[in-house]
């Protein structure tokens, strides 16, 4: 029977060596905010790192100390009895470096001038990341994960990890994600980022300075990412072309004029997710992990090779997509399997006829809970194997 975690108390690791970024650039100090589910075994061979997409946090599963409503964004996923089952694996989530929800990014204070970063935070990328876990790995005492997972930009670091410590994960568990964007994700998400650039609240990304919050940019790029997550079958069943009430009354009619009252329910449902991001997501960290979502692309140093790219892997995989998931199609995730299958890697890969959309990942599906729960059954039955009776 699945059951929560409970309520969960975050902590935070300072590091003081330097960590090289991708960039050329460093940051010579900083702070990541993890939270871990379940014990570690004698072996320390149960641990499952699981990494967040772009807007949520380390806190995956769970009921926030300070919020009982804060419930962790893959609380179905992870519990006891649930398919990441944390009566069998020690689970830790971080919240990754540039990010708002605790860890080292542009709303903390710079060392050298004592003011918050904000546009001057260095740029990230999905390597970096990955880096940055590897080191609170190491804090932790874990050498090797039984397994690292993560869906969408989550997925993406969970790629990474195969490439660049393959020695320190026996399985790889990529879900709706992609081997780099397209050129169309791209453009969805410099859209977003104009969107905040030219709010007058911006200031050149130093608003906090002005004690200002770009609250409009932040609406609309919430809405045209919202729009990205959801299938159009999703949208013409939970909303369709329905008017909310006091539309009724006045829509089309001769003495109409012009509003810009919301009057399609898909309109209220769009400005409500919008108004809600902009309260406690950050502009400056918006920007910068759109950016290193854009990045991502390991081919790139192997002349477009993704094969060549994904050589030195060694674990085992689990891939899955979603059949209405337009923004990382299966398409894309058929294009990792094939890189990975040339290698002559273990693959597993399902795609899951599902009518979410991208969202699909997040959300209770039998057959999509039920593949991970075998699979996850599968890790804890080697695990065993190989712990002393």
């Amino acid at each position: 029977m699945s059951a929560s975690v409970g309520v969960v108390i975050p902590k935070r690791l300072r590091f003081e060596s330097p960590l090289a970024l991708s960039s050329g650039a460093s940051i010579d100090t900083y702070e990541l905010v993890y939270e871990t589910y379940g014990e570690l075994n004698a072996a320390r061979s149960n641990a499952v790192l699981v990494c967040h997409a772009l807007n949520a946090s380390h806190h995956v599963a769970g009921i926030a100390q300070d919020d009982p409503n804060d419930v962790g964004w893959w609380d179905n996923m992870v519990g006891p009895g649930k398919p990441l089952d944390t009566t069998r694996f020690f689970v830790v989530g971080v919240n990754n470096l540039g990010s708002c929800f605790g860890s080292t990014g542009p709303m903390s204070v710079n060392p050298a001038t004592g003011k918050a970063y904000g546009p001057d935070f260095p740029v990230v990328t999905v390597e970096d990341w990955v880096h940055a876990q590897a080191r609170l790995a190491d804090a932790l005492g874990i050498e090797r994960f039984a397994a690292v997972m993560g869906g969408s930009l989550g997925g993406m670091q969970a790629l990474a990890w195969s490439m660049l410590y393959p020695t320190r994960l026996a399985h790889c568990i990529a879900i709706a994600t992609a081997p780099k964007l397209s050129a169309q994700n791209i453009a969805f998400n410099e859209v977003a980022r104009r969107a905040i650039v030219t709010d007058p609240d911006f200031h050149e990304g130093r608003f906090y300075e002005h004690g200002t919050v770009p609250a409009r940019g932040l609406q609309v790029a919430r809405m045209i990412g919202h729009i990205t997550y959801l299938s159009d079958d999703v949208m013409a069943e939970k909303f369709g072309r329905t008017l909310r009430r006091h539309a009724h009354d006045t829509a089309l009619r001769s003495d109409y004029q012009f509003t810009f009252d919301v009057e399609f329910e898909i309109e209220s449902y769009l400005r409500y997710q919008g108004e809600k991001f902009s309260r406690y997501f950050d502009a400056n960290t918006y920007l910068l992990i759109t950016r290193a979502l854009d990045y991502f692309d390991p081919a790139r140093d192997h002349g477009g090779n993704l094969a060549a790219a994904l050589a030195p892997a060694q674990c085992d995989f689990l891939l899955a997509s979603f059949s209405t998931d337009w923004r990382f199609a299966p398409d894309r995730t058929r294009e990792i399997v094939a890189a990975l299958l040339a290698n002559r890697l273990r693959v597993s890969y399902a795609e899951i006829d599902a009518p979410h959309g991208h969202d699909a990942f997040l959300l209770d599906d039998r057959r999509y809970h039920a593949l991970l729960k075998a699979y996850f059954d599968r890790i804890a039955a080697g695990i065993d194997a190989k712990v002393p009776a």
